[in-house]
């Protein structure tokens, strides 16, 4: 049991389900017919968001193995549940079923469009896991394009385009994206030091990394009067959103007034909430 747990928990489920959610998302914007007229595409897009996500996330965890035995000691290679190897196979397994349900995903031509579409961003999350990470921001911007691509997936899955509304809402994904992933470096800076990782947050200290990760925050903020202003989401998108904006902008708040580790990882964790809140507010606004 505490094998299978420790897989599980390698996969880091609730981020699987919320990529996965994504891809059902993004088709929804993209076509609000999509949840009734493309079912199948939308099983299998949600399965390959689901495992190509948690094939990177193994990856992750392999190659973070030493960086976890001190800033995460309790995760599955750290703590010796998962040996390195197991790890390493298990997230080539999810990977091969992952990109075989894209395959499945679209029809004719576009199972190709779809199939190359996720395969250049698993490679992204590859690229990140083994090199980018040690770059900072452009890692941090590496990780941001991969949680926007199940959007853009999923639009190209039910219409074989990626809409403007879809550029749109992947745009505000990928700036509150890296803006959670400069807080996470102020969360990981001890660990990060060891392996010369050059985050904002050791570059330039948590200070000037809080002030960047809050300017993100606040930038994909001020996109969000888009999508009503364009007549591409109904009303109900408005209340909703407002909720992820207010939480944002009292995430930021809290960032700057303590930069603290124990902080950032309390604001790392209510930035999730607040993308989840999102998500709601772009399907309740595209399908009412």
């Amino acid at each position: 049991m505490n094998k299978i747990a420790g897989f599980v928990r390698l996969m880091r489920p609730i981020n699987c389900l919320m990529m996965g959610f994504a891809v059902i998302v993004g088709a929804a914007i993209a076509n609000s017919k999509a949840l009734t007229d493309s079912l199948n595409s939308l099983v299998y897009g949600f399965l390959t968001g689901f495992l190509l996500t948690a094939a990177a996330m193994a990856i992750n965890d392999y190659y973070d193995r030493e960086i976890d035995a001190i800033n995460e000691p309790s995760r599955p290679i750290p703590s010796g549940v998962i040996k390195p190897n197991e790890a390493l196979v298990f997230s080539l397994s999810l990977t091969a079923l992952g990109l075989a349900t894209a395959v499945l995903t679209c029809t004719a031509i576009m199972a190709i469009h779809c199939f190359v579409t996720a395969l250049i961003f698993w490679l992204i999350s590859v690229a990140y896991a083994t090199a980018g990470k040690r770059t900072g921001l452009l890692g941090n911007f590496l990780v941001s394009a991969c949680v926007s691509a199940p959007f853009i997936y999923g639009s190209l899955a039910v219409t074989g385009t990626i809409e403007l509304n879809i550029l749109i809402f992947a745009s505000i994904v990928f700036l509150a994206n890296t803006g959670r992933e400069i807080t996470k470096g102020i969360v990981d800076v001890e660990g990060d030091k060891t392996r010369n990782i050059k985050t904002l947050a050791m570059l330039f200290g948590p200070r000037k990394a809080a002030i960047a990760a809050a300017i993100f925050y606040l930038a994909a903020v001020t996109l969000t009067p888009l999508p009503p202003t364009l007549n591409l989401v109904t009303f109900w998108f408005i209340p909703l959103v407002t909720v992820t904006d207010a939480g944002l902008v009292v995430s930021s708040i809290m960032l700057l007034a303590d930069y603290s580790r124990e902080n950032a990882r309390k604001v790392k964790t209510h930035a999730l909430v607040w993308f989840f809140v999102g998500l709601i507010a772009f399907v309740i606004g595209s399908l009412s």
